[in-house]
């Protein structure tokens, strides 16, 4: 695999300029902002399937809405138990008053509010771990079931553990050098981060090629 790649081949597109901005500028954009969603994952599946141009031109953005929504909403179910988690904190802390003092009458509050934070943190890793893993499995296969085939998906993962662990980290420091886009007035973070979701996806696509599906 390639992961530098990942980093350089928005450059490498002759149009790649034009792209980014319009990708910037339709993820500033609430719910219209699922299309960058799907336009990413076109790139993910254009990757995985040996595309010669992994960067797609923005022509079908009925399409990318959809896979767009279908990405959020396959997210979204899987997140239902830390939300509802984080509702029984609150219903909690709403009924007893709980404020967060860990002594005196609040001692056993404070051990259950515990208890739920650290169970709403680990799903979280969780989810961190598995949704790119299912998502590039509905890039793939664009059947939202993909999302629910947890078998498959966990021998997904631990057939290609250690490509998938070190596209999840540069995923990361994508991410972080987007961040630098803050320098320029929260507008540059927007298309930085456009290029940093386009690196993610191509760095699970290139785990998808190389890899057991």
């Amino acid at each position: 695999m390639d992961y530098a790649k990942a980093f350089t081949f928005v450059f490498d597109d002759e149009d790649w300029v034009k792209k980014v901005l319009i990708g910037g500028i339709v993820a500033m954009i609430p719910i219209v902002n699922l299309i960058v969603v799907g336009y990413g994952l076109t790139v993910l599946r254009n990757v995985a399937e040996g595309a010669e141009k992994a960067l797609p031109e923005w022509e079908d953005f009925g399409d990318y809405f959809v896979q767009g929504l279908m990405s959020f909403l396959g997210g979204l179910i899987w997140a239902v138990p830390i939300i509802l988690l984080l509702m029984l904190m609150g219903l909690i802390s709403w009924v007893t008053g709980y404020e967060g003092d860990p002594y005196g009458v609040a001692g056993p509050v404070w051990l259950c509010m515990s208890g739920l934070s650290c169970l709403s943190g680990l799903y979280g890793l969780f989810l961190a771990a598995f949704i790119p893993a299912a998502t590039t499995k509905y890039a793939v296969s664009r059947d939202f079931a993909a999302f629910f085939r947890v078998a498959e998906i966990f021998k997904y993962i631990t057939s290609n553990l250690g490509p998938y662990i070190i596209a999840l980290l540069l995923g990361t420091v994508a991410g972080f050098i987007a961040s630098f886009g803050l320098i320029l007035c929260l507008v540059g973070v927007v298309f930085t981060g456009f290029w940093a979701s386009l690196v993610c996806n191509y760095l699970l696509g290139q785990v998808y090629a190389a890899g057991e599906a």
